[in-house]
Order: C-alpha cells, then structure tokens, then sequence
C-alpha cells in the first residue's frame, strides 16, 4: 500500500497515475485548484479500490499555502511514500512574447512554483530518509525551440533543478526521478495540430511512470522513443537550429 501527494491531482497523466495505484488500495492526499473535479477524483479512486482520499484545494502557484499544505498532507497520511508534482499549463508562446506579466505567470506556473514546492518537500523526505519524489517537466525543456521557449525554459529550469537534488537526496536514501512526456493527448493539447503517431494516451505514459518509481529511474521519457527523438533534436548544430521552425 503506497501513500500518495499528488499536486495537480485532476490533470489527466495524474488520474491515470492514481488509478493505477488506486488498485493496489493505496491513500492519497490530492492536491489541486478545483475542489469539485478533486472530489469526482476521489470519488473515482474510491471506487477502484484506494483505500483513503483526501482533499486540498491549493493554487500551485500560490507558494505561501505550500507549508499549511503539507502540513495537512502529514497529518492525513504520517507518511508520504511518493509525491507527484503534476500541475501546469501550456502557454500561447506569441502572448507571451507580447506580454512580460504572462510570461512570468506561464513561467510560475511552470517552474518556479514547482522549485518552491520541491524544496519544500525536499526538507520532509529528508527528514522521513525514504520515499521518491515524482516530478512531471517535458521534453520541451531538453531544447528552446521558437514554438514554445517560454515553456521549454520553465521545464529546463525543473529538469536541472531535479538534477541537483536528485544527487542531494541520493544520499539520504530519497529517490527523485525527472518524468519527460512528449505530445499526450489530454485537454491541455486539444486544438494543437500534433503528428497522430507521436501523441501518447494519458493510460500509456501513466504505466511508464509507475514502472519507472518502481525501477528508480533517475530520468524517464514518456513513452520511451522521445529519448531518441530529443538526442536528435540536441544534435542539430545551432548554426542550423536557428534557421528551422520546431
């Protein structure tokens, strides 16, 4: 029975997720702006065999509630075997080229408040000296490409934080591993025009993730081809990346 934070519990990698677990009759602690869809999640893990749900109502971003969070999570479970940060959003690149305050929030949503939150976390698995720690970035943050910098950049800042404090917590026997989806056909991707053979089902990349905490990978491309496709992508010399559109 795993114990389970999950923090953007109603997106669609995270339900896939928890239901998987949910059939092992783990507890979960969901965390996420909408309290009715957190409720219909619970609901829904109930009914699939998890033993215990409990619901936050948090703006990720909004870091001064991180700690009372937390401190809720702790009291509902004792214990958190795996925290899954899974929130954020997919910014329109050209507004926030246009507009320096949505580029700052694209990028809390997308990174900053993500650190805030790992940090935060990164004390208590420190303390419990067990546990891993599950973080969703993208293989958009493996290189600025025009269509989505912005994006990209947040992901790169979470992938290279994830590094440095995978190699922190190693050492204290807490296990961080940095999750890198490509195209996944969720609501946050509707109305994109994405090559149909490269878009994943939510259910596809949620066995991946579970099977990657199981195995303690360190760096987990989702499904496995990205890590492929993104060693081509960074091969391409910058002389010629500037001239291409990706």
């Amino acid at each position: 029975m795993k114990r389970v934070l999950i923090i953007g519990a109603t997106s669609a990698i995270a339900t896939a997720c928890a239901r998987r677990w949910a059939t092992q009759g783990s507890e979960f602690f969901l965390v996420g702006r909408n309290l009715e869809k957190l409720q219909q999640t619970a609901a829904d893990l109930e009914g699939r065999g998890a033993k215990a749900t409990t619901v936050h109502a948090m703006d990720a971003t909004d870091t001064g509630a991180h700690a009372a969070m937390l401190e809720s999570c702790i009291g509902a479970m004792r214990q958190v075997d795996i925290a899954l940060i899974a929130h954020g959003t997919l910014p329109d690149q050209q507004q926030c080229e246009q507009d320096p305050a949505v580029a700052l929030q694209e990028f809390s949503n997308n990174g900053t408040s993500v650190i805030a939150l790992l940090t935060l976390l990164s004390n208590h698995f420190e303390t419990q000296r067990c546990g891993t720690l599950a973080v969703i970035s993208s293989v958009a943050g493996d290189r600025g490409r025009p269509s989505n910098y912005l994006y990209g950049a947040a992901k790169a800042a979470v992938s290279t934080f994830c590094e440095g404090l995978r190699a922190r917590m190693f050492k204290v026997g807490v296990h961080v591993i940095t999750i890198k989806p490509g195209f996944v056909d969720t609501p946050m991707t509707q109305g994109l025009k994405l090559p149909k053979a490269l878009v994943a089902q939510p259910e596809q990349v949620a066995k991946r993730i579970a099977e990657g905490i199981d195995r303690k990978k360190d760096v987990l491309y989702a499904p496995g081809f990205w890590s492929l496709i993104m060693l081509i992508i960074r091969s391409i010399p910058r002389s010629v990346f500037k001239r291409i559109n990706l």
